[in-house]
């Protein structure tokens, strides 16, 4: 379980986030939701230990408090790939599986048979379609099987077959007991993983106790 307990942010003058509880199980897929400027990249990233908030607390249960050893149970993708654009998919995958301990040769086969990057994944990146760019982001933020999934827009660029693959890539995820944290406008996809629901609205939690969509 991760907790955030009363937590705000903010840069300035902006209240990104104002007091926001919620939690996050182990085994659950949490959708955040609301509209643009609601605080939740925002509370996407606290969670992720990339931004510290202003006030309040975040309690990464079992993984403590230390952030290099969070970090290194993390799987992230965001609005950029973050990959090096001028190596292959399968370098940047096996640079990542590398960085976090885990044998490269049998990581990247993992992952690229997940995200089906066969077709691409020996060229550089920097050739990639914006779609081919996301899969293999959504591949190297699993490579290292994290025990926490943070995804902000992750069906941005692909297509209907590549998102139907992305949620059956979510349930197992959680069905292995992996917190996952999902940040989506795409409602298509927010009701095939039928996960808990946090509405955020102008920095603050408007919805009250997590809410599940019916299967």
């Amino acid at each position: 379980m991760i907790t955030v307990s009363n937590v705000s942010k903010t840069y300035g003058p902006v209240r990104a986030l104002v007091g926001v509880s919620c939690g996050f199980s182990a085994g659950t897929v949490t959708i955040v939701r609301g509209p643009n400027g609601s605080g939740k990249s925002t509370l996407l990233s606290i969670v992720g230990t990339l931004t510290r908030a202003t006030a309040g607390v975040v309690d990464h249960g079992v993984l403590g408090r230390d952030r290099a050893t969070i970090r290194s149970r993390l799987g992230w993708a965001g609005h950029e790939s973050l990959c090096y654009v001028d190596l292959s998919g399968r370098r940047n995958l096996e640079l990542a599986a590398s960085l976090y301990g885990c044998n490269p040769a049998e990581a990247c086969r993992r992952a690229i048979e997940r995200f089906e990057l066969d077709s691409f994944v020996d060229r550089p990146v920097g050739t990639y379609s914006r779609g081919q760019r996301q899969r293999t982001a959504l591949a190297r933020a699993l490579v290292h099987e994290p025990r926490i999934l943070l995804l902000d827009e992750p069906t941005a660029g692909l297509d209907a077959s590549a998102t139907t693959r992305l949620v059956r890539v979510v349930r197992e995820e959680a069905a292995h007991g992996v917190v996952v944290v999902v940040v989506t406008h795409d409602a298509g996809f927010a009701e095939a993983i039928r996960g808990q629901m946090v509405t955020l609205e102008r920095g603050r939690r408007v919805d009250g106790e997590p809410s599940v969509l019916s299967p």
